[in-house]
């Protein structure tokens, strides 16, 4: 099975793992995060929780009206395991979740002012920690960023 194995890698042209990009920003997103998680665990939110309020306060916040469907669209989460992290955040009083009045099957999704209060709080703190943990060079935060965001556009409406 060794020489299987061995031979499976050589085809590849990887010799370990940490010569992909693949198996590094995988290992750079889970790290990532960790940290996050690290951060907002005083606030009692996790990263994902975090997220769907940024994204939630984002798609809203000049009055547009946000629905569930809308938020897991953009911020590419399965619709399912965004109607998960909903249902807690409701539950901690953070967002509200309505019938959509012009659609019985799409459900609001709104922000209470302890969310907005609790996000004021965390976004300082995740930015914080973006700039520290990709590094005090400005230089490359931003090109990392740039190239990152060619990636993404790369993908089209799909991504």
């Amino acid at each position: 099975m060794t020489r299987d194995l061995n031979s499976i890698f050589a085809a590849s042209g990887v010799q370990k793992p940490e010569d992909t990009i693949g198996f590094l920003l995988w290992r750079v997103a889970h790290r990532h995060q960790r940290e996050v998680d690290r951060v907002l665990a005083p606030l009692g939110l996790t990263h994902l929780q975090f997220v769907l309020i940024v994204q939630t306060a984002w798609l809203g916040r000049d009055g547009a009206v946000v629905t569930q469907a809308g938020l897991a669209d953009y911020g590419k989460v399965s619709p399912m395991q965004l109607s998960n992290v909903l249902k807690t955040l409701s539950e901690k009083g953070l967002v509200v979740r309505n019938a959509h009045p012009g659609n019985a099957r799409a459900k609001l999704v709104v922000l209470t002012d302890a969310a907005v209060a609790l996000l004021a709080q965390a976004l300082p703190a995740v930015t914080a920690l973006q700039a520290t943990f990709f590094g005090a060079n400005a230089e490359f935060g931003a090109d990392l960023h740039a190239r990152l965001r060619q990636v993404v556009a790369g993908w089209g409406e799909d991504g």
